[in-house]
């Protein structure tokens, strides 16, 4: 309803309507009933047109309005909005209990229900080493869950119960391509053990990355590109639960927070939920996920770098290095190589394409092998060698 306290400027003009009809009955004698309403009705209309020319385009605008279409909202009802949410979101939102070998509890962290088979995600980071773990849903009802399959490099995992309480679902997952800075977040999960916490944020920037815990053969370790920033409070104990839009579907796992106290200070991160649609599964049914690999080492470039290296541009993903027998040997990339005094080398290939899709820095790469390649697809990489752009075919082999 368009209530007059919400909108001064209308009130303003009901005023002066008023006031006009009011010195018109005190001025002039009663005439005939018609003539009576059509001097009334142009006074209004005299009245109205003068105010509405005054008030700012967009406010004019909406007041020729003929739909509520046309008029944006006043207000938007979060409050019973979330409210409404954790009612149906947080039964499927659990506490994991990580025990040692003698069943004492060594951490917790969180989880949700991703199926009616009983498998539940959480973080790899909250179930490593763990020799038991413990499930307990909103309502108090426990089960024990084990490890079906994990992930270190996108710190996914899956746990699975026997089966779920009554009313349990599942949480629909959405879109992580759909997100926008600046949209409403909510977390849920059992921050310091305290469980069932619902906080409200927003998506605070997108593309991060997350360093995966494993450390990659000949050195460096992974990143887990996409990921997703929020300043809705995460703290440990959040670890694995979900992130979630105003329509209570599943955009992020979440997974870290960058603080300098062990507490959340506004900075955390999700994992987003295209890397869950695409790993989940492969962890359900085989307990592990195959990514697909071309073994380089590669790092971005600035003007200095460009102007250094001799290149026509510093967009792109600079190879330094190339593992003996990857693909990426195999299809005859060069590297610059690595000197400890100068740095870079010049001489390596700058990668600026994939499969037609624009590669503005390494992260733009390891996006693409992550989310739209699979082990044994060949992909075409552009590159710029000795000053030309030459397409090189390369068929990806499986990450070790």
């Amino acid at each position: 309803m368009y209530r007059l306290k919400n909108s001064p400027l209308l009130f303003l003009v009901l005023l002066l309507v008023f006031s006009a009809l009011a010195c018109q009955a005190l001025s002039t004698s009663i005439p005939e009933s018609n003539s009576n309403s059509g001097d009334r009705q142009a006074v209004v209309d005299e009245v109205v047109a003068t105010v509405v020319a005054q008030l700012p385009a967009q406010t004019a605008v909406n007041s020729s309005a003929t739909s509520t279409t046309q008029i944006a909202p006043l207000t938007t009802d979060i409050e019973s909005g979330l409210i409404a949410l954790y009612q149906r979101v947080n039964p499927a939102v659990v506490n994991i209990f990580i025990l040692d070998e003698q069943s004492f509890v060594l951490g917790t962290g969180s989880g949700f229900v991703y199926d009616n088979e009983g498998h539940i995600i959480t973080n790899n980071h909250v179930v490593t080493g763990a020799s038991g773990l413990e499930v307990v849903f909103p309502d108090g009802e426990r089960r024990a869950a084990e490890v079906i399959g994990a992930d270190v490099d996108s710190d996914l995992a899956v746990i699975k119960i026997e089966n779920l309480p009554d009313g349990v679902l599942p949480i629909p997952l959405g879109d992580s391509n759909d997100i926008q800075v600046g949209q409403f977040a909510v977390a849920i999960g059992n921050p310091f053990g305290e469980a069932g916490s619902l906080s409200l944020g927003i998506i605070s920037g997108l593309g991060r990355t997350l360093t995966s815990d494993r450390i990659a053969e000949g050195g460096g370790r992974y990143s887990l590109p996409k990921v997703i920033q929020t300043d809705a409070a995460i703290n440990p104990g959040n670890s694995g639960g979900p992130l979630l839009n105003l329509a209570g579907e599943v955009i992020g796992v979440n997974s870290a927070i960058r603080t300098s106290t062990g507490t959340n200070s506004g900075v955390g991160f999700s994992i987003p939920v295209n890397a869950v649609s695409r790993v989940i599964p492969s962890l359900i049914a085989e307990g592990v996920y195959h990514y697909p690999f071309i073994g380089i080492r590669m790092t971005p470039l600035d003007l200095a770098a460009q102007e250094e290296l001799g290149l026509s541009q510093a967009s792109g993903a600079y190879v330094t290095d190339i593992t003996p027998g990857s693909p990426a040997d195999k299809a005859g990339l060069i590297a610059s190589g690595f000197n400890d005094t100068i740095g870079i080398l010049p001489g390596g290939d700058l990668i600026i394409a994939v499969d037609g899709q624009p590669v503005k820095s390494p992260d733009d790469l390891i996006s693409f092998l992550v989310f739209d390649a699979e082990v044994d697809q060949t992909i075409t990489l552009r590159i710029i060698r000795d000053g030309a752009e030459i397409d090189v075919p390369l068929t990806l082999a499986e990450r070790q």
